[in-house]
């Protein structure tokens, strides 16, 4: 018998062997004739028959189906029983004449897909993406925003410190304005300011690189649906925190690295033989190479997450994350850009009026306003604007670290089939171990 699940329309006959044109061709010698008719001369009346499922006069309606089954009892079109029995293509499921989706044959669409956290498992867009990092901000706002204000807290405070009592004393700038000052003290001055800005960056860099992995492991148990304490998540990731930071300054390094091949004949050129043919091509490469290290860098930009929640090394994170990334860098920068370009805004606007505010309060100049981390300013300036800078770094340090780990979990998904193993983990129904009785192996 061929009994294809979900080819064969509503009320065909199965094709169990039997010529059915050949029974039709006999059809018409078949004529009742005489007593030896099967048919009843009593017949119904007109006008009594019904449609089917409609209960009749006098009769009670007949119980509803179990939800996936019509009358038949069956799977419907396409099921495991292949016959005509209200499945979601039946008489009696929900895109049959009883359910939402009237008429035959009517397309149900995909299940919808689990949803145990902040993401639905299965390939995300962008939206989903921005909307799970902002979730997972408002579902655990006591675990988020208490790692990111403790980690921006500690980080400017010691950032004041340096600069009131260190950085200001150390760091003499007057020689950048003033024209008459001999190439030694400008290079002392922009020695001097250099090494103020590059210790705020480091110091900055590292309060990153702790929020970055407390909120990462915050971010992948919310997928589950399940919260965290910042002393589970210090736990989880205090391991990791010496290969991320080792991962933190390679990439910067790399990309220095490539600019300056890029620039170096361009530099060589220009100091031993024709300078502006030297310059010419210096620019040049280093547009060249910098665009290079642009597109290694967004290959690279999932090598915080592999590393943390894969518990790989450095390098072996850098190769998941390129394998994440390939055939999808248009999209992962994208994402990442706009990311970056929320996080900024959101920042500008809270840091700004505080910077205004405190220039107004402290009296100092517009360039020392401008330039807060390398001129003489007094204390109530980098206290105020210290102030902003917290509650800035707050709100950004989640929505980056959401957005990271958000779109990493999404290219696993795409790739490996990640929602599977997320959902098994999370307990949704039907998704257990393939020895579960009811489960299906391989789905």
């Amino acid at each position: 018998m061929n009994d294809t699940p979900g080819w064969a329309s509503p009320g065909s006959a199965p094709s169990d062997g039997h010529d059915s044109g050949e029974q039709e061709s006999k059809a018409p010698e078949d004529k009742p004739s005489g007593p030896s008719s099967k048919w009843s001369k009593e017949q119904p009346p007109p006008a009594q028959w019904s449609a089917p499922g409609t209960p009749g006069p006098g009769q009670t309606p007949p119980p509803p189906a179990p939800p996936g089954q019509g009358a038949g009892g069956g799977q419907g079109w396409g099921g495991p029983s292949g016959g005509p029995g209200g499945g979601q293509g039946g008489p009696g499921g929900p895109g049959g004449p009883g359910g939402p989706y009237r008429g035959w044959g009517a397309w149900q669409g995909p299940p919808a897909a689990a949803k145990p956290g902040v993401i639905p498992l299965r390939p995300l867009a962008v939206g989903e993406i921005l909307d799970g990092a902002v979730s997972t901000m408002r579902t655990y706002w006591r675990t988020v925003l208490g790692i990111s204000l403790t980690v921006a807290v500690v980080t400017e405070l010691v950032v004041i410190l340096l600069q009131g009592l260190v950085l200001n004393d150390s760091a003499d700038t007057d020689a950048l304005d003033d024209p008459s000052a001999t190439v030694g003290e400008v290079t002392r001055a922009l020695g001097a300011t250099l090494a103020s800005s590059g210790v705020v960056l480091v110091i900055t860099l590292l309060g990153t690189i702790v929020a970055t992995a407390l909120l990462t492991m915050v971010t992948s148990r919310a997928v589950l649906g399940r919260s965290v304490t910042t002393a589970e998540a210090w736990r989880d990731s205090r391991p990791m925190l010496p290969k991320l930071l080792g991962l933190t300054l390679l990439l910067p390094l790399i990309a220095v690295g490539i600019v300056a091949v890029g620039t170096l004949p361009g530099v060589l050129i220009a100091a031993f033989g024709p300078s502006d043919a030297g310059i010419t091509l210096a620019v040049l490469g280093g547009i060249g190479a910098g665009i290079v290290a642009i597109w290694l860098m967004v290959r690279l930009s999932l090598s915080s997450p592999a590393l943390m929640l894969e518990k790989q090394g450095v390098k072996k994170s850098m190769s998941r994350s390129a394998k994440l990334v390939d055939r999808s860098w248009w999209r992962v920068f994208g994402i990442q850009l706009l990311a970056a370009v929320i996080a900024n805004v959101i920042s500008s606007i809270i840091v700004i009026p505080f910077t205004v505010i405190a220039g107004a309060l402290s009296g100092d100049s517009v360039s020392n306003l401008l330039d807060s981390g390398t001129g003489d300013v007094g204390w109530t300036f980098l206290i105020v604007s210290g102030i902003g800078q917290v509650i800035g770094s707050m709100l950004t340090f989640p929505i980056n670290a959401g957005v990271t780990v958000l779109l990493y979990i999404d290219q696993r998904i795409r790739r490996e089939a990640l929602d599977l193993e997320l959902a098994r983990a999370a307990g949704v129904p039907g998704h257990g171990d393939s020895e579960t009785p009811g489960s299906t192996p391989g789905s």
